[in-house]
């Protein structure tokens, strides 16, 4: 089925920020796991997993649509020092990733496109998830500090 060019630049322009996901957070969720934050490690890596199903999906329906995929793009990656920093580049990507499906779900939906809304709602939500996460952890450091926050998550000691 043919789609609708401006779709198909959409859809790959949100590949290429899935993509891009994909490595930031599987960098960090390695950096997370070289310090020993076991709990950050996991956490992050299923992050990066929701990305790489997002990333599917998309390619998916541009197929669907008889478009080409664009895997070869990515965005600037931004790889945090700290967890900290981590943290507030991965919740900014997400923002702004919320704000580009919301953009394409009105898109879709001017298209008559209710299939595409369908995706993009799932994938929207997801992400929002990944917000939420990320604002759990922030609330959690400013609670309890950073070192308390570290000492979390680690898999802890054999006793």
């Amino acid at each position: 089925m043919k789609g609708n060019s401006k779709l198909l630049t959409v859809l790959n322009q949100l590949l290429a920020d899935e993509l891009t996901a994909i490595n930031q957070y599987m960098v960090h969720s390695e950096m997370c796991e070289n310090w020993g934050y076991a709990k950050l490690h996991a956490d992050i890596r299923k992050q990066a997993m929701d990305e790489m199903h997002h990333a599917e999906w998309l390619i998916e329906r541009l197929i669907f649509f008889e478009g080409t995929p664009t895997v070869s793009k990515l965005n600037p990656i931004t790889i945090g020092k700290t967890v900290s920093a981590m943290i507030s580049n991965d919740n900014d990507d997400e923002l702004a990733a919320v704000r580009s499906y919301n953009e394409a779900i009105k898109l879709a939906r001017t298209l008559d496109d209710q299939g595409s809304v369908d995706l993009l709602s799932r994938i929207l939500k997801m992400e929002e998830g990944h917000v939420d996460w990320a604002e759990t952890q922030r609330a959690q450091i400013d609670q309890m500090g950073m070192e308390n926050y570290l000492a979390s998550q680690t898999a802890g000691t054999a006793g």
